[in-house]
């Protein structure tokens, strides 16, 4: 049994989660959704971890292929496999448990901190966490905490940063992207720097400043995800 990792964009992969799932040696595929190819056999797969997108949740009908994952991963987490949205994926996993994704209303970019909620606190998904902790931002959208979640993680400029549903977890923070990556993003994403008033320098020095810590916590996070599902 294999993890699926549905790539939603070809800027955007999964960063340190891939880099732990070849330390630890765990089986994975990696689906590149945004090309159109039919999903794989859920039942083929223990896991599954679902990247972002710059495309809105609430825009997905407009897109064929988001319509389409939307259909699988409703099976996925019906049938409670283990689910771990980063971003898009998140506000996707939102949207599938019946909550609102909406424009936040601000957009983030860069560096900021969040906070452990009461429950995310006991939570063995952030367990080892500290009360706050660096993450790195870039989205302009949010969710609501579905029906039956828990808010684990809550920020200043977006409120809702984290939530769990049984097995699955959501994350609107990235700790798995490194500086690299982020020089990446500001290429490709020039126009939202704009609209946050920040150049690629900023943003990518931002990242570097807490790009050691958010490695160790990126790690321990996936971790606690893989022994929480009881997948090791």
């Amino acid at each position: 049994m294999e993890t699926l990792v549905i790539q939603n964009c070809p800027t955007e992969d999964i960063g340190l989660y891939e880099g732990y799932l070849q330390d630890r040696r765990i089986g994975y595929h990696v689906h590149r959704a945004y090309t159109g190819k039919e999903f794989p056999l859920a039942d083929c797969f223990e896991a599954f971890i679902v990247g972002g997108t710059p495309i809105s949740i609430y825009d997905a009908g407009r897109h064929y292929f988001l319509e389409r994952e939307m259909a699988y991963l409703k099976t996925v987490v019906r049938k409670g496999k283990p689910y771990l949205g980063i971003c898009a994926g998140a506000q996707l996993l939102a949207k599938l448990l019946g909550a609102e994704v909406r424009k936040n209303p601000v957009m983030e970019i860069g560096s900021s901190n969040v906070r452990l909620t009461p429950a995310g606190r006991k939570h063995k998904f952030l367990a080892g966490f500290p009360d706050t902790f660096p993450v790195f931002q870039w989205h302009g959208d949010t969710f609501n905490t579905p029906n039956g979640g828990r808010l684990l993680a809550e920020g200043t400029g977006c409120k809702n940063q984290a939530f769990s549903y049984n097995s699955s977890l959501g994350l609107q923070f990235h700790l798995e992207v490194t500086s690299q990556t982020v020089s990446k993003w500001a290429d490709e994403y020039r126009s939202e720097l704009k609209q946050v008033g920040k150049t690629k320098r900023q943003v990518v020095n931002e990242c570097k400043i807490i790009e050691k810590q958010t490695k160790e916590l990126a790690y321990k996070l996936i971790n606690n995800f893989f022994r929480q599902a009881d997948l090791f």
